[in-house]
């Protein structure tokens, strides 16, 4: 008799946060928001600076960025897009020990089905992929918190094989 694969140890797409930094506010940040809007087909929400630069001509509060995050078939739509525009070739230190990975898209026209737009320039992303199991929400749920067991916890080396399994990654 063969052993079933348990399902709660089969890992998943939780989140990809689709990320770009422009630096200053204006122009720049709506011809970012226009851009990832269209890339992602989602409502993008401003991010901040965090601290005070002077040397940038950053104060605590400024929007300097834009980010939207997509879940479940979306999500796994939108990055088979962008590993596409990375020709599937990643490196083993886009990985962390947790399991998540992350990548850039040095311009956006690289991204299938971007078309260029001379209104908004040339500009890059950053895809940031959070993986998990099935069951991993106890960590992060409000009432009845509890520790993900220690099988439970993605590796890296878990996360590598299943994105040259599922996502056909190859690494360089």
């Amino acid at each position: 008799m063969a052993e079933k694969e348990n399902p709660m140890k089969e890992i998943i797409v939780e989140k990809v946060t689709v990320n770009m930094g422009v630096g200053e506010p204006g122009q720049p940040l709506e011809n970012a928001k226009k851009l990832l809007e269209n890339l992602s087909g989602r409502n993008v929400v401003e991010t901040t600076a965090k601290k005070r630069n002077p040397t940038f001509r950053l104060r605590k509060g400024l929007p300097i960025g834009v980010k939207t995050t997509l879940r479940g078939e979306g999500a796994v739509a939108f990055l088979e897009k962008a590993l596409a525009a990375r020709k599937k070739v990643l490196s083993e230190s886009n990985f962390d020990k947790r399991g998540n990975f992350a990548f850039g898209i040095k311009e956006y026209i690289d991204f299938p089905g971007a078309k260029y737009d001379p209104s908004i320039g040339m500009l890059g992303f950053d895809v940031c992929v959070t993986l998990g199991r099935r069951g991993s929400r106890i960590k992060k749920r409000a009432l009845n918190t509890a520790k993900e067991g220690r099988g439970h916890v993605l590796s890296k080396e878990e996360a590598i094989e299943f994105a040259k399994s599922k996502l056909d990654v190859n690494l360089e």
